[in-house]
């Protein structure tokens, strides 16, 4: 097949969509597909273009033998709505000629969002006279009202629901990242045969040994495991000022207004309060970078907490070292934005044996997976005090969190990468196969 994938978030990015649009594309051509990318600069989570992307209106590089499209688009300094229309609707134009520019596909996969590629797609399909698989990775118009962002009756909203009924109704095939999405599809009139459960995925070969013997260690000894892997935690933590004894939490990824962090640093003031009352100390940890780091930064200068370390985007390597160092690891989503979506964050927590606390709406796609699971402690969104009790309940029961971190890592199997894809790749010939057969005869 001939296939060009479209989004706007693509390798060197580190976090959020990038790596799966990678992954996706590079599963593809390894299976012999003619695979093309078409996406921006890098400029994701920090907001930010490289100086020497600034500027540029296209390029093309090789990453893993795929031909990558890159196409100019706005990023403002400071993301206000106004603005983030206008960076999407930048990008859609550029994206669109570039798209236009290239040879025929025999499908188009088109990653959202931003929203706009829908109607794109659509128009770009009935020049080329192909056909488009829209797939969804948040819905952009309850996460905006969800946020304050926008009203639900508002302007805006009714043009976002009209872009989105208009991608689903021209999609060959509509897919999602959860299976609450799925569902919701299907609420929005997504016939059962266009819609498709094409979850984000995590490698597992080389995580599960040791996660498992770090989770039986944590369960068995009641504390933060033993042996050569104590002893890298140990070191991890001295790099950081942490005491070998704490108890270590951990947030790693995008600093944005969805993740609602501004309560983890609420709850950090807290425990800093009542840490004459604890042992072991309570540290929390913030790696990442977003619109919402200056904020985090400029509080942390007016109120130093000893119990905090902000900490950048980590590479890989330090991330995984992070990941062995925490006895757990947070997953914050703020109030109404986590209904739709299993953040992909979780999935590598899981399979590094890592137990999850989750500061989530009860009825989001997270809390009911650890719900399912069994893998995680489930805080409610906006209340500090809620968190901070969870946390020091949690660092006096250390054996329970090696527990909930074993049942994470057997759930997680379900998301292992070749399974996944293997499974989209099949729907993607099955709707390719009948053009093909036409060729042919």
């Amino acid at each position: 097949m001939r296939i060009i994938v479209w989004g706007i978030n693509y390798w060197p990015e580190a976090t959020g969509i990038a790596p799966f649009n990678r992954g996706l594309c590079r599963y593809l051509a390894a299976r012999g597909h003619s695979v093309r990318m078409v996406t921006t600069f890098a400029y994701y989570p920090a907001w930010r273009k490289a100086e020497q992307d600034r500027g540029r209106l296209f390029r093309t590089d090789l990453v893993d033998d795929v031909p990558v499209h890159r196409c100019w688009h706005y990023v403002p300094a400071r993301a206000t709505t106004l603005r983030r229309i206008w960076h999407e609707l930048s990008f859609g134009v550029t994206s669109e000629l570039r798209v236009l520019s290239l040879p025929r596909a025999d499908l188009y996969i088109v990653v959202s969002p931003p929203l706009i590629l829908g109607p794109l797609a659509w128009l770009a399909c009935v020049l080329k006279r192909s056909r488009y698989v829209f797939h969804v990775q948040d819905l952009q118009p309850d996460a905006a009202v969800g946020l304050g962002m926008m009203r639900e009756r508002g302007f805006l909203v009714r043009i976002l629901r009209a872009m989105e009924a208009h991608a689903y109704r021209h999609a060959c095939v509509v897919s999602g990242i959860s299976e609450m999405m799925v569902e919701a599809f299907a609420r929005r009139g997504v016939p059962a045969g266009k819609r498709c459960h094409f979850p984000n995925w995590v490698e597992l070969a080389e995580d599960r040994p040791a996660a498992a013997a770090r989770s039986e260690a944590m369960a068995r000894q009641g504390a933060a495991g033993g042996g050569r892997w104590a002893e890298d935690t140990g070191n991890w933590r001295d790099r950081h000022g942490i005491p070998a004894d704490a108890f270590v939490a951990s947030y790693a990824g995008n600093l944005g207004r969805k993740q609602g962090l501004e309560m983890v640093l609420d709850s950090a003031e807290r425990l800093t309060r009542a840490q004459h009352e604890r042992a072991p100390a309570i540290f929390l940890l913030i790696a990442g970078d977003g619109v919402m780091r200056p904020a985090l930064e400029a509080r942390l200068r007016e109120r130093p907490l000893p119990n905090v370390r902000l900490l950048p985007l980590l590479p890989d390597a330090d991330y995984r070292a992070m990941l062995a160092a925490s006895d757990v690891c947070m997953i914050t989503q703020a109030k109404g934005t986590g209904r739709f979506f299993l953040p992909s964050k979780l999935l590598t927590i899981l399979a590094a044996g890592r137990p999850v606390m989750a500061v989530a709406d009860a009825t989001s796609e997270l809390a009911r997976a650890a719900d399912e699971g069994g893998f995680g402690v489930i805080v409610p969104p906006e209340d500090p005090e809620a968190l901070a009790r969870a946390l020091a309940d949690s660092a006096g029961r250390r054996a329970e969190l090696g527990r909930l971190g074993l049942a994470g890592s057997d759930w997680v199997k379900r998301f292992e990468a070749s399974n996944v894809l293997a499974r989209f790749e099949t729907r993607l010939r099955e709707i390719v196969a009948p053009d093909q057969a036409r060729v042919t005869h």
